[in-house]
């Protein structure tokens, strides 16, 4: 649906149809929260055409049946049984009780976050472009900001370069990132009790493992762009502070950027790539393997050099099956990116290796960085990126929610005998 309107000559601004490819693409690119995209934002599309891409952002964002719960108590429609599965099962949660007030919390709060961001970017937006495209710009960034999308509409592909030393746009779209990167259940149960020490294991490991990435990937950055020309050595001391600190935060898939990402050395482009992988949450916005994800496998292999059985943290053992779906989710996930790479290796043979590999994963990781590449990919390389934001916006959940059914079902009584082999 919104490839068809995206192509519709009302769309963009020149009046023609921008091709069937390029609406979809650039409508995957949304409805994944994603950012990549192969046409100006700002300057192509029309206010209709800004309009479609923003509501896609936001239904991608939330979840299909987040909104669809919405308009369902927009409406007075009955929720039934079979729905409050689907959305047990599209907000992560373990069983269904409070499934529906849930979903409550998450629209209240998505649209409360969402609109104190567009009244805080408007203090800065409205002055310099008027009162109806400020406030639009306002709320357009607010929302593709807490999605975690990374579009924008400044225009010429710049991004936020324009304000790479502006601390409140900064400080608004990293905290709009931040929030929406970290889930919905991470923010509800945040609010409702406040201290650390109540918070369940998964909210634990969400916010340290955050705030470990944010500051190491603060200091990565500074460090190795601070005498960079292109990117943080000509701006002044606050401007270098801004500037780490937002190319530490829009990697987790937001996919804005306010240092030029082509200038960045080889050594941040291949720092980035590992922040894209790791990505945000799991039942937020962001893309990626998870956080958490992420820190269960790193927390397995210290369990396994320290010599424990089990693997704990903060005083509670982690299951087996859930060690395995990590364990299964990077892998495939790995594979998927290393295939997408060699394929685009193959289709677009004018760009070196390090660009593609960079795009495959911001792809996958639904990020929407990129080194400039994307506009000029082939049909082919445009259908195989399209086709990865897909697969990794719902590939993880699906893989590691099929993983808990097989492990429920093979669950048998008979086993084959043990025998060792020699790793490593």
């Amino acid at each position: 649906m919104g490839a068809i309107l995206l192509m519709l000559p009302i769309a963009s601004k020149d009046g023609h149809s921008v091709g069937i490819l390029n609406a979809f693409f650039t409508a995957t690119s949304a409805v994944c929260v994603t950012g990549l995209v192969v046409v100006d934002t700002g300057t192509h599309w029309t206010v209709f055409g800004k309009t479609v891409i923003i509501l896609l952002i936001q239904i991608g964002g939330l979840g299909f049946m987040t909104m669809a719960t919405f308009f369902a108590l927009l409406f007075g429609k009955r929720i039934t049984l079979r729905e409050r599965l689907i959305m047990q099962e599209a907000l992560n949660q373990f069983n269904i009780s409070g499934i529906v007030r849930l979903t409550k919390y998450v629209l209240i709060a998505t649209f409360a976050i969402e609109g104190m961001g567009a009244i805080l970017l408007a203090f800065r937006f409205v002055p310099r472009y008027g009162w109806a495209t400020g406030i639009g710009f306002s709320i357009f960034h607010a929302v593709s900001a807490f999605c975690n999308a990374g579009f924008d509409l400044i225009g010429n592909f710049r991004s936020l370069t324009l304000f790479v030393d502006d601390i409140l746009i900064n400080v608004v779209i990293c905290g709009l990132i931040i929030m929406g990167g970290l889930g919905f259940t991470v923010i509800v149960e945040v609010m409702n009790k406040r201290k650390f020490s109540r918070y369940t294991l998964h909210t634990k490991l969400v916010l340290c493992i955050t705030a470990v990435l944010l500051v190491v990937g603060f200091l990565v950055v500074l460090v190795l762009e601070f005498n960079n020309p292109d990117t943080l050595g000509n701006l002044t001391f606050k401007g270098k502070i801004l500037g780490a600190m937002f190319h530490s935060v829009t990697p987790r898939t937001a996919g804005f950027n306010s240092l030029p990402t082509d200038k960045l050395s080889m050594a941040t482009i291949f720092f980035t790539i590992i922040l894209m992988f790791i990505g945000g949450s799991s039942g937020s916005t962001a893309g990626g393997v998870k956080i958490t994800t992420a820190g269960v496998m790193v927390l397995h292999i210290s369990s396994i050099i320290k010599g424990k059985d089990d693997t704990e943290a903060f005083g509670r053992r982690i299951p087996r099956d859930i060690i395995s779906r990590s364990l299964a989710v990077i892998g495939i996930a790995m594979c998927l990116i290393i295939l997408v790479t060699m394929i685009l290796s193959i289709t677009e043979p004018s760009q070196d290796f390090l660009s593609i590999f960079f795009e495959a994963t911001s792809a996958f990781a639904t990020v929407g960085l990129s080194v400039g590449i994307t506009p000029t990919l082939s049909g082919v390389g445009k259908v195989i990126i399209s086709l990865t934001m897909f697969a990794g916006r719902v590939g993880p959940f699906t893989i590691a929610l099929a993983l808990a059914k097989q492990q429920q079902k093979k669950k048998g009584l008979v086993k084959y005998p043990q025998e060792r082999v020699i790793v490593g």
